[in-house]
């Protein structure tokens, strides 16, 4: 490394960023990537280890001590081309990837980890900046042609992989901008979709094809945000094109079956921070559902629940709540017992700091209201004991609340996309695709893959980007019966 001694002598550095009661008054990003002095004191933290567990923790396969040592020594270009060389869309990972690199970091078993993620935003913003991100178009065309169906991090990835050898690639996404669930189901505030945009402008220029407004398949379900204009069948994809890629995200959320669920005031998650993020890009809205002025409530103590309070919040919400039907985690986690895997342990976003009553613990039991509109939530406690919850008696309570938002995870890809096709399912309802060997990624039907989502059910962005590339990777090997795409 580049400074064998710098985890010793160093600090782990957080990103400086704009304070909550300011930054919860608008929808822009509000971190700043590091200076070119904090990441070299940063990049010189990373240690000779031997046996690099971050880049196994890191699900891209990133080469994360090289790009240290370059980013250490100055040579910001180089360390740009090792980043992309395993990662498409480092601006996307570099700002909302939870960052498991880290969890697996050596240095992390009895020190602060490695700040990786604060690197890699330092390294690909340096980049644009530098105007190093440029169209990498192919020399020689092969003459085949490849449909993907969806926009997400798995698409954009596997379209830009494939188009970068030779295939003619055309992007099919239902909704009105590129970008998926990146789009339309991460806030503003978390990442600013000028970073999707100035990738789609690349990968035109590199000779990909996007076609929005455009449905494949059946009609989806009506609380799943589509603003389709035309349709297109399987049978006419596989017609034209000489492979398909399914690559949509998991939009079935999980619902919550209590008495009440019909009143009018209690929505998915997705059926709130889509309409928001239109607002932003300068739609005009006919209605939006809107936390102003409400008791809101937000069942689900993930990221989905998370971008559900920063957004209420910012609504200008009356009280903002959020309960978790799982125990409170501990605030640090047993290093021994979980390293390099990553921990269970209390997380505190940058939404929870802006203003947040948190719970665990604690399950739904109904919701009341008058006139049609919720008025309250009925909740219990629960006591956890072997991995089962039972109810602690006399510990039922209410809460105000206008405003519920169910954000419990997803389970599965909308089915009838799946149905149209005639893909084979697994037991959770994803595409049934394996990730190795021959015909990996290859579904039941004929020269139809799947990738992401799509194949995994929910899961990171960064798990996206690797399926996608290894996707392009299967499809290219299907075309052409070998490839040069890295695995």
């Amino acid at each position: 490394m580049g400074k064998i001694t710098g985890f010793m002598e160093f600090h782990r550095l957080q990103e400086a960023s704009e304070a909550p009661q300011t930054r919860a008054k608008h929808y822009k990003e509000f971190t700043l990537h590091l200076t070119d002095a904090e990441a070299k004191i940063q990049g010189a933290r990373c240690m000779d280890c031997g046996i690099p567990f971050c880049n196994n923790g890191c699900p891209v396969n990133n080469i994360i001590p090289d790009w240290n040592d370059l980013v250490y020594n100055g040579n910001y270009k180089e360390a740009l081309d090792n980043l992309h060389s395993t990662n498409n869309f480092p601006e996307f990972t570099g700002r909302i990837c939870p960052a498991p690199c880290e969890a697996a970091c050596t240095l992390g078993i009895n020190d602060d980890a490695v700040g990786i993620k604060s690197i890699e935003h330092f390294i690909i913003d340096k980049g644009w900046e530098n105007n190093w991100v440029v169209p990498l178009p192919a020399t020689v065309k092969t003459g085949k042609k490849i449909a993907v169906v969806g926009s997400g991090p798995a698409g954009m990835a596997a379209a830009q992989q494939l188009v970068r050898v030779g295939h003619d690639v055309t992007v099919f996404e239902k909704n009105d901008r590129v970008g998926g669930l990146l789009r339309y189901g991460i806030p503003d505030f978390k990442m600013e979709k000028s970073h999707i945009d100035r990738r789609v402008e690349q990968m035109k220029a590199e000779g990909v094809i996007f076609r929005t407004g455009v449905l494949v398949g059946k009609d989806f379900p009506d609380h799943i945000m589509n603003v389709a204009k035309e349709t297109i069948s399987p049978d006419q994809l596989k017609k034209e094109f000489d492979a398909v890629i399914i690559a949509g995200g998991a939009e079935m959320p999980r619902d919550l079956p209590v008495p009440g669920r019909e009143l009018e005031g209690v929505h998915f998650a997705m059926e709130f921070l889509p309409w928001q993020n239109k607002v932003n890009a300068g739609d005009k809205l006919k209605a939006q559902l809107m936390a102003s002025g409400k008791h809101v409530v937000v069942i689900g103590g993930g990221d989905t629940g998370s971008d559900c309070v920063g957004t209420s919040n910012r609504h200008g919400a009356a009280s903002v709540a959020q309960f978790e039907l799982l125990p409170q985690p501990p605030e640090t986690e047993n290093k021994p017992l979980v390293w390099p895997y990553w921990p269970t342990k209390l997380r505190t976003s940058s939404s929870h700091e802006e203003g947040c009553e948190r719970d665990w613990a604690v399950a739904t039991k109904r919701l009341e209201g008058k006139n049609g509109k919720v008025e309250k939530l009925i909740a219990a406690r629960l006591e956890w004991k072997d991995g089962k919850m039972t109810e602690v008696p006399g510990s039922e309570f209410e809460m105000k609340a206008d405003l519920v938002l169910l954000a419990m995870g997803f389970t599965a890809p909308v089915a009838s996309i799946l149905d149209a096709f005639g893909i084979d399912k697994d037991a959770r309802g994803n595409a049934k695709a394996t990730t190795d060997g021959e015909g990996c990624y290859h579904t039941s039907q004929e020269k139809v893959f799947a990738a992401g989502d799509m194949r995994r059910g929910q899961s990171l962005v960064v798990w996206a980007i690797r399926e996608g590339r290894q996707c392009a990777r299967a499809v290219d090997e299907f075309l052409m019966g070998e490839s040069v795409l890295p695995r």
